[in-house]
């Protein structure tokens, strides 16, 4: 039987391992569509899964990856065939099911997209889950009503991968964007992105007022705990903030107050399990509303030898942007 190359994950004595290898085939799970995997991505939760900082992991032998784009191989599923160029995110890529840090995947074909007219595997995967959750995000708040004559709207952890998509998406539509950052040097990076301000995260780090003064219409928020605190209780009446990601922590030290007063409303972004017709709204509007220069800029490409040496460093905020994975 084949082998391929993979990051493959095992159980130790204390924690896990992570190690590129070579991987069997006939270990692959089951699936009704096998993918030549051509890029991927390096996302936080991959972050956490090779380097076992959080037990994301739930099966093992695993191999590590949240997305994928590639080519169809083979197929027993009706909507896919052998030469289909697809896009794979979420759906327990890496925490259930086998992942994408390999040069084959086999996987449900329910779970896969066309990759958009005009665009990449490369750029597919530039956008990656990251960019997905953040057009997750703006569709919410468009869903909402939120609309550029509102007013500003922010971004947290702008400098990273949801949050320099986010950027980049919102002021091509027309928005006041404020970028919250804890990195001052990527200033120039985020105006370049679309900016029109940029704040030193520990504006909304410190101990969270009920309410405070307020600031912008809504925003988009990937790091929650008390900065997610802080936005609520500094959005204006009738605002709306998107709430995509924990890297500050899975807690909410807030009060009813910005709800009750102000009307503010608090929306929940999940990329994992989206089911599928959001998803293909969702890589419709990439397509169409994604500055292809932009996403340029802002993308690092790597080697798939390169990615535990990756890990630790998305999990410290040290990788600016969207870096992605070249797998074959």
């Amino acid at each position: 039987m084949a082998t391929f190359k993979a990051i493959r994950i095992d159980k130790a004595d204390k924690g896990t391992t992570a190690a590129l290898t070579q991987f069997d085939e006939a270990e692959l799970m089951e699936g009704d569509v096998t993918v030549a995997v051509e890029w991927s991505t390096v996302n936080y939760k991959d972050g956490l899964a090779v380097t076992g900082k959080s037990p994301v992991v739930r099966r093992f032998p695993m191999i590590a990856g949240v997305d994928f784009a590639g080519t169809v191989l083979e197929s027993s599923h009706s909507g896919w065939k052998a030469g289909d160029k697809v896009v794979s995110t979420g759906w327990g890529l890496s925490e259930t099911h086998l992942g994408a840090y390999a040069q084959k995947a086999r996987v449900k074909g329910d779970w896969l997209v066309r990759l958009p007219e005009g665009m990449t595997a490369r750029q597919a995967m530039a956008i990656g889950t990251a960019g997905f959750t953040a057009m997750l995000s703006v569709m919410a708040l468009e869903k909402y009503g939120l609309t550029p004559k509102h007013g500003p709207v922010v971004v947290t952890g702008a400098a990273g991968g949801v949050g320099s998509v986010a950027v980049a998406i919102l002021s091509k539509l027309g928005f006041h964007v404020i970028a919250s950052t804890g990195r001052a040097a990527e200033a120039d990076y985020l105006r370049g992105l679309g900016a029109t301000e940029v704040i030193d995260r520990n504006e909304l780090s410190g101990p969270p007022k009920a309410l405070a003064k307020e600031r912008w219409a809504g925003g988009i928020d990937s790091v929650g705990s008390t900065t997610l605190a802080n936005l609520l209780s500094m959005t204006k009446y009738g605002g709306a903030i998107a709430a995509c990601g924990l890297a500050g922590g899975m807690d909410l030290p807030s009060s009813v107050a910005p709800f009750i007063l102000r009307g503010v409303c608090l929306l929940g972004i999940d990329s994992v399990m989206c089911p599928i017709e959001p998803r293909k709204a969702a890589w419709a509007r990439i397509a169409k509303d994604v500055d292809h220069a932009k996403l340029a800029e802002m993308t690092t490409e790597i080697g798939l030898d390169e990615v535990i040496g990756a890990a630790p460093k998305i999990l410290a905020g040290q990788l600016r942007g969207r870096t992605v994975v070249k797998i074959s």
